[in-house]
């Protein structure tokens, strides 16, 4: 059993807040068009999803290493289970309009941060864009989460993506008050 699964399994699954996060509601709240292909990566539970579904998107697919979580996503949403993928987030080979990212990032190990952004590049459409929350807390190597700095996502992503905004979170929820930043990056 992988590391992610027996979290499920355990039910050791601190960052679960049960509901999708005013960020990133916020933000799906202002798109329009329905139509876009949208990729939430390591979803967990999958909230994000659930809230897209209910506002009227259908090309939202969510990729997960762990079985569980997506076991839970199908049993909410039972017409869309062709739209979960039980797969390692680098091995989609499809494109998107735009990830939305929560919490995964930070869940990966930081030396694989460099693969996430190539990754990340090569998933996305042309102006494809990821949205989403980054942890902001020092970076250590215990985790997950394992943290991270703007300089440090700066530095990471400049190159293969335009940064649109990458501010602290001002409507975080309550426990990550202060430890979150909000963030677009378009695809160069």
């Amino acid at each position: 059993m992988n590391y992610w699964e027996e979290r499920y399994q355990n039910n050791e699954i601190g960052w679960d807040v049960g509901a999708i996060t005013t960020p990133l509601k916020d933000y799906i709240d202002q798109i329009t068009d329905k139509s876009i292909r949208i990729l939430i990566p390591g979803a967990g539970n999958g909230y994000e999803f659930d809230y897209l579904i209910k506002k009227g998107f259908f090309n939202v697919y969510v990729v997960d290493i762990a079985a569980s979580p997506l076991k839970n996503i199908a049993e909410r949403n039972p017409d869309f289970e062709e739209n979960l993928i039980h797969s390692d987030f680098f091995e989609i080979n499809e494109t998107f309009d735009l990830v939305i990212e929560q919490t995964f990032f930070c869940a990966i190990p930081p030396s694989m941060r460099a693969e996430y952004t190539t990754k990340m590049h090569q998933l996305l459409n042309k102006n494809g864009k990821i949205v989403g929350l980054l942890f902001d807390f020092p970076l250590s190597n215990e985790g997950p989460p394992f943290g991270g700095s703007a300089d440090e996502y700066l530095n990471l992503f400049s190159e293969k993506f335009k940064i649109k905004i990458l501010n602290k979170a001002y409507n975080s929820i309550k426990p990550r008050q202060d430890k979150e930043l909000f963030f677009i990056f378009e695809k160069k």
